[in-house]
């Protein structure tokens, strides 16, 4: 049985009221920042919302739609998790600058930083390292903070100077400072060592017989390394190790760790990059087995879009980074809610 969604009466005057602030603020940073793409020479684009894959990560889940065509013959059709791969299809098409405030879904995700419809800045450059796209996000942040005017971000007690020169922390040492935790230890190129992670996690986290490597990483992570992240000053986590490279390269010179990074602020990931991977029959490889890792734990799979996969066989060198827009102008407004700077939630969200 589908429950009807709740009534949410965000449109009340009363409630209005009370977000408009951050509304108005969400635009001024908006503006912000499509200033400040244009003046890097990047092209705003608009790619579509319906794809034949979501997105091919284990954990991420999708609404799902059928379309039907003029014959009365169905197609399923996902609502995207991310623009990512019909952007890197105009990579490949031959465009070297571009970003998009993308609207994207994603199911079984609601709370104070989660919504299920938002908007996901994401740009890539070609032929350009990961760190361009990562001074990218540095500067982005302290754009935007100078839109609204604030000086500090300010969540859940803890504070981070956006102006600030941010940490850079690889993920290794996030592990060994945070946790005690030798995590290159428990890797090598070929595969991940599950039993050795599980064993220097054993006083960290409760460890599950049917744990991956991957879960007790994130287990982790999670409530060992994000808090301490983004205090004072903003923290680029990169390196992240090779199970958890999703769209990424291998590192030149350490195939463990990939080319990966996450930015964080007071505790909170505000951006996802990448130096992208441009081998076909490795991302084939990721896919098919996220995907195999999904069926086993949630009964379902995502398809593989084969026509992405072609395109990324003739991308150039590229890195790219998704920014969640929401969680941004939130820390710049002083919201305390993702809820709270979006101008219409979706159906049934506060």
């Amino acid at each position: 049985m589908i429950a009807e969604p709740p009534l949410s009466r965000w449109w009340t005057p009363e409630r209005h009221r009370d977000r408009r602030p951050f509304l108005h603020a969400r635009n001024a940073i908006v503006r912000a920042l499509r200033g400040w793409f244009e003046e890097q020479g990047f092209t705003e684009v608009e790619t579509g919302i319906l794809q034949v894959s979501p997105g091919n990560e284990t954990h991420l889940h999708a609404p799902a739609t059928d379309l039907t065509q003029p014959d009365g013959e169905k197609s399923l059709r996902y609502l995207r998790t991310s623009p990512e791969f019909a952007c890197k299809k105009l990579l490949t098409a031959g465009e070297q600058k571009i970003v998009e405030f993308a609207r994207v879904f994603r199911d079984r995700e609601h709370g104070a930083l989660h919504l299920t419809e938002f908007t996901m800045l994401e740009w890539y450059r070609a032929n350009t390292t990961y760190e361009a796209v990562m001074t990218d996000c540095v500067a982005i942040i302290a754009k935007a903070a100078q839109a609204t005017g604030i000086e500090k971000f300010s969540f859940h007690g803890k504070t981070t100077d956006p102006f600030a020169k941010p940490e850079m922390l690889t993920v290794a040492g996030a592990f060994k400072r945070f946790a005690g935790v030798d995590l290159l230890d428990t890797l090598t190129f070929e595969k991940s060592n599950r039993d050795a992670l599980a064993t220097a996690a054993a006083k960290l986290v409760r460890v599950a017989s049917d744990d991956t490597w991957s879960d007790i990483f994130s287990k982790i992570l999670v409530e060992h390394i994000e808090p301490h992240l983004g205090q004072g000053r903003l923290t680029i986590l990169y390196e992240y190790p090779l199970p958890e490279a999703a769209l990424a390269r291998v590192k030149d010179g350490d195939p463990r760790v990939a080319e990966r990074f996450e930015i964080y602020a007071c505790g909170v990931e505000l951006a996802n990059g990448f130096g992208e991977l441009t081998d076909a029959n490795e991302q084939r490889r990721r896919f098919t087995a996220a995907m195999d890792e999904k069926q086993h734990r949630y009964g379902e799979r995502y398809p593989l879009d084969e026509d992405f996969l072609n395109a990324m066989a003739l991308m150039p060198p590229a890195c790219g980074v998704a920014l969640g827009l929401d969680r941004l102008v939130m820390l710049t407004s002083g919201a305390t809610r993702v809820d709270q700077v979006v101008w219409a939630p979706a159906a049934g969200e506060p």
